[in-house]
């Protein structure tokens, strides 16, 4: 396919959610930018084989093929500090001449909503090209005698433990979940990627995990068919109405809050509910986001958009779409934009009881994991 360089250093990104309006493909704006004989590096701040680099690794081709002079997409892994590195080395040094763009992750976007001292770089600072939602699904191993969903009442009072990229990444899903689910999980932090997690797991170092949707169809599916993972549940999805539902992409599977229901015997509700709500939101619904550095002109950011909405209806992609990325659909322009601020955004009251209970039950403070 036209347009990915890969190498051990370089991994992936790509999108899902509901078509948004279409961009003016043909626009006479568009049309004036030419990424003719260009490389675009695309970083990704998570080492490779998880999520992030799965969804890069199918779509930079595709963007390549769409953008304006079908240029070379190189996706560039940047792992480190909770992905903040990799964050911070694009506000600090991406030009506006569209030939560097970043893929950000609820692990990128949960430091900055915490106020994390490591995070030098400001989303409201950034033009958004695509944002699209994903799921993930939690899987434990079957040496801890579970054969199946409903057997997750087992887990009560066994050891279980995590590996985890840290506190403040998008890991704080499945350890606030846990939590509410009065689980007990040893986080262990340090991971650069959950793809570095999903090996831990493989290696019997860990014996509960969580792979995004993407790196759950390929990489996951494989170890449940072979009877080494047991699925327990999907992180679920919201409806039109911001409901959590079943998630289209595992429709077999139960949501958080069934699996909490066949756990505890009751619907999950609080505070505690409410903190895990909104960082979930952050983290899945509008998840994966990819940006443009400040200053970039309209026109580039128009004929990003314009590519990415012409890729969608490329008979590649339709025919593999879903098998990598699930049953989401990417989104431009507003669509993109209400994910932006739904991901971006949180109240002061809920940030700082989810900073309060880092502090008072992990003895973890911002920056420190």
């Amino acid at each position: 396919m036209t347009g990915l360089f890969t190498t051990t250093r370089r991994g992936a990104i790509g999108l899902a959610l509901g078509a948004a309006a279409a961009i003016g493909l043909g626009t006479p704006a568009a049309a004036e930018v030419s990424f003719e004989g260009k490389t675009i590096e695309w970083i990704i701040p998570f080492s490779p084989g998880g999520g992030s680099d799965t969804w890069a690794r199918f779509n930079a081709p595709l963007l390549g093929k769409y953008l304006p002079g079908s240029p070379t997409v190189v996706v560039v892994n940047e792992p480190g500090g909770g992905s903040t590195k990799g964050a911070n080395l694009f506000a600090a040094r991406a030009k506006p001449d569209g030939l560097t763009i970043l893929g950000t992750s609820g692990s990128t976007q949960f430091p900055y909503l915490l106020g994390d001292p490591r995070v030098r770089y400001d989303y409201s600072e950034w033009k958004v090209a695509m944002a699209a939602p994903t799921g993930g699904v939690v899987y434990t191993s079957p040496s801890t005698g579970v054969t199946a969903p409903e057997d997750i009442g087992k887990l009560a009072g066994q050891k279980l433990v995590y590996a985890s990229q840290g506190a403040t990444s998008l890991d704080l899903v499945p350890l606030l979940g846990f939590k509410l689910m009065g689980l007990d999980v040893q986080h262990v932090f340090g991971f650069k990627g959950r793809g570095d997690g999903r090996l831990s797991f493989e290696r019997g170092e860990t014996n509960i995990d969580y792979q995004t949707s993407s790196a759950y169809i390929k990489n996951v599916q494989p170890l449940v068919d072979n009877g080494t993972a047991v699925p327990l549940f999907s992180w679920g999805a919201l409806d039109e109405n911001g409901n959590l539902v079943r998630d289209p992409t595992f429709p077999d599977l139960p949501s958080f809050a069934e699996a909490y229901e066949t756990l505890t015997g009751k619907a999950p509700e609080g505070p505690e509910y409410d903190a895990y709500f909104a960082f979930f939101t952050a983290g899945f619904p509008a998840q994966k986001m990819v940006f443009l550095p400040k200053d970039t002109p309209q026109e580039i950011v128009d004929a990003y958009q314009a590519a990415f909405e012409a890729m969608k209806a490329d008979p590649d992609y339709q025919a593999n779409k879903e098998a990598v990325l699930g049953t989401y659909e990417q989104v431009t322009g507003k669509a993109a934009d209400t994910l932006f601020q739904r991901g971006t955004i949180i109240s002061p009251e809920l940030r700082k009881q989810v900073v309060d209970m880092l502090a008072a039950d992990y003895g973890v403070k911002l920056g420190d994991d």
